[in-house]
This record gives structure tokens, C-alpha cells and sequence, in this order.
């Protein structure tokens, strides 16, 4: 009984991590819009360079100066905002970092040491306890490599920004709206595994 009450618990705390994902998935979108935007800017930044790319508005005073300066700070304004996102999806990283840390807690702080054999042991088709630690362990191992990944990508953005490059700025938007540190159908698995008896 106390091992399906220890499950039961376990299974509590899937359900906030799922809470945790659905918000990953919200900062994701941001982060994608936001990436994009800053791409076009970045991108567009070499033709404002080129005063022939202003035909007969170039006769106009500092027209070349004061546009750049326009776009280089909504490029700094979007940069920041990233910055931001970047941080809330660190703070879902951290959640699943305490989750994890107070799944252990729970099993080594009982009143009841487990023995290995019962923290194996499953009742039914429910999942053992050390199936439910092993999954929150994958799910952070997995959000943290993918939030690294994530903070790279916008650093690299950062560093071409002065020497764009075309290829090199799509090839980094398409690392980032893929995710592929978080594949889906593992995600899915473990969850299958944990709410067995809900299916």
C-alpha cells in the first residue's frame, strides 16, 4: 500500500510537469516569432548599407544613419526580449530540476525505507517508483539539453548579426524550430509508462 501511495504521488507530480511542458511549448512559439523577427532585421541590415538600395531617397539627409539606427534598435529591443524568454524557459528547466530533487527526497525522506525489490516493483500494470524517477530524470536531462542548445543559437544569432549570412541565419532557425533534443514520441512513451492505468 505505501509503495501505490508513493506512486500515486509520483504521478501528482507528473501531472505539474506536464504544467511545465505545455509552458515550454508557449516560450518555444515566442522564441520562434522572436527569432525570425531578428533574422529579418539582421538580414536586411547589408542592403541598408548600400545607399544605392535607396534610389532617390538618398539625396535626403542622414536618411542612411537614421534608418539603421532604427533598425539596429528594434534589434536590440528583440534581442533582449529573446534574453527574457530565454530565462522563463531556464525557470521551466529549474522546475523540473526540483521536481526531480524532490521525487528523490520523497523516496530516501520516508519514514518507510524501500527496499530495491519494492522500488522495482510494480502492482499491476502501474509503474514502479524507480520507472517514475527515470522518467523525470529523461524529461529534465532532455529540457535542460535542449535549453543549452537553445542559448547557443541565440548567441550565435548575436555573433553574425555585424556579418550576416543568409544560409548560416536559416540553418540556426531551423535547429531551433526543431527541438531536437526533446523528441516527441519519448516524451510520450514515458508518460504511457507513468498513467499506464489511465489509457
Amino acid at each position: 500500500m505505501i509503495m501505490e501511495a508513493t506512486v500515486k504521488k509520483f504521478q501528482q507530480k507528473f501531472r505539474r510537469v506536464k504544467d511545465d511542458m505545455d509552458r515550454w511549448d508557449e516560450l518555444q512559439t515566442r522564441l520562434v516569432s522572436q527569432f525570425r523577427n531578428a533574422s529579418s532585421i539582421i538580414g536586411r541590415l547589408q542592403l541598408l548599407e548600400d545607399p544605392k538600395n535607396y534610389g532617390s531617397l538618398k539625396n535626403l539627409d542622414n536618411i542612411k544613419d537614421a534608418i539603421l539606427t532604427n533598425q539596429m534598435e528594434s534589434l536590440q529591443k528583440i534581442m533582449l526580449s529573446m534574453n527574457k524568454t530565454l530565462e522563463e524557459l531556464s525557470s521551466v528547466v529549474y522546475s523540473l530540476a526540483k521536481t526531480l530533487r524532490d521525487a528523490k527526497q520523497q523516496v530516501k525522506g520516508g519514514s518507510v525505507q524501500p527496499s530495491v525489490k519494492q522500488l522495482h516493483q510494480r502492482i499491476g500494470i502501474k509503474p514502479s517508483i524507480v520507472d517514475c524517477l527515470e522518467g523525470l530524470r529523461l524529461l529534465h536531462e532532455m529540457y535542460q539539453s535542449e535549453y543549452l542548445l537553445k542559448s547557443s543559437l541565440i548567441s550565435a544569432l548575436a555573433s553574425i548579426t555585424l556579418k550576416p549570412s543568409v544560409s548560416d541565419i536559416h540553418a540556426l532557425e531551423q535547429v531551433l524550430v526543431d527541438q531536437p533534443n526533446i523528441p516527441k514520441e519519448e516524451v510520450q512513451s514515458i508518460y504511457d509508462v507513468i498513467f499506464a492505468e489511465e489509457i
